[in-house]
């Protein structure tokens, strides 16, 4: 049994299998995943888990070296931005259309799907580097 990280099996295996650029994705309860991509759903109940709480956790695993958003998120959701923001200080997020956000998707190595029920609380990780 691990001692430290992430013990959600799917998930620490995915970011062991990661190489630079790959990415995956933490998402609400209601965004589409595509067939072909894998999803990680710990979805148990509406806000359970709270998006914010699944992301911490992952950023304490993985490396970032970019971060992506969708537009949307600044118009309705500007509290969970600041709070995205706060957890990733040395990054600058670029954003996209949620459409375009909906694309991006099927390049990702994983989708980690979180009981959050609040709009565009979702956010692709590009992995970096650990030299």
């Amino acid at each position: 049994m691990k001692r430290h990280g992430i013990l959600n099996s799917e998930i620490a295996s995915v970011l062991a299998h990661m190489g630079h650029t790959d990415t995956i994705v933490i998402a609400d309860c209601g965004l589409p995943i595509p067939d072909h991509v894998k999803k990680i759903d710990l979805a148990i109940t509406k806000g359970l888990p709270a998006f914010i709480d699944v992301l911490q956790h992952v950023l304490e695993d993985m490396v970032v070296e970019k971060v992506t958003l969708a537009e949307e998120i600044r118009t309705f959701n500007p509290e969970l931005l600041s709070r995205i923001e706060r957890c990733i200080p040395h990054l600058k997020p670029d954003y996209l259309t949620h459409e375009q956000f909906k694309i991006r998707l099927n390049s990702a190595k994983a989708v980690i799907r979180t009981g959050e029920a609040t709009p565009y609380a979702n956010i692709i990780l590009q992995s970096g580097v650990i030299f």
